[in-house]
């Protein structure tokens, strides 16, 4: 069998994309492919938000710059292709190709992005980061992956401030692959 050429991987920022949003969510239980979102329920959003271990994170521009550069790390590091990269204030995407499980990957960004985030400023007290997992995505082809670097680069509503391709890759740092 074929192997995937590269993986889309997004997650969210803690607290700020709970269950029973009024934008839908992904739960345990509905998380197949084509399947509806959770719906609306503001009991549930309540209680979610009651149990959150600290205030939901919206990263502020130097946190969106710290953790990309964290995520160009890792792939400098583990010799991964960052095909793109884009740090929004509540979530992040990466197109990423390397030899490793998308979840496994996924981890790495985390961890990497929530030490340099402590290691920069005043945020060394929040104990979460990020949402427990996130979304990993299988990237059969290159259609599918010139599909999924533009959903990345473009299709996210504002222009790409905190975010790097290919290109960009190339330019600024030779020895990311």
């Amino acid at each position: 069998m074929n192997s995937p050429i590269a993986y889309l991987i997004t997650f969210t920022t803690y607290g700020t994309w709970l269950h029973g949003d009024e934008k839908g969510s992904v739960s345990r239980e509905q998380n197949q492919f084509g399947q509806d979102f959770v719906r609306w329920n503001k009991t549930l959003n309540v209680s979610e938000s009651a149990q959150l271990k600290n205030p939901p994170i919206k990263l502020n521009k130097n946190m969106r710059r710290t953790s990309l550069e964290a995520i160009l790390d890792v792939c400098r590091f583990e010799n991964w292709h960052a095909h793109a990269v884009h740090v929004r204030s509540n979530h992040i995407h990466i197109v990423v190709s390397g030899n490793q499980k998308p979840e496994d990957m996924m981890l790495k960004f985390k961890r990497y992005a929530t030490r340099a985030l402590r290691l920069v400023g005043k945020e060394s007290v929040i104990k979460k980061y990020w949402t427990k997992h996130g979304s990993t995505k299988y990237i059969w082809n290159a259609e599918k992956l010139a599909l999924a670097v533009n959903y990345v680069k473009n299709r996210q509503g504002k222009m790409m401030e905190f975010g790097k391709t290919d290109g960009d890759l190339r330019r600024q740092s030779p020895e990311c692959k």
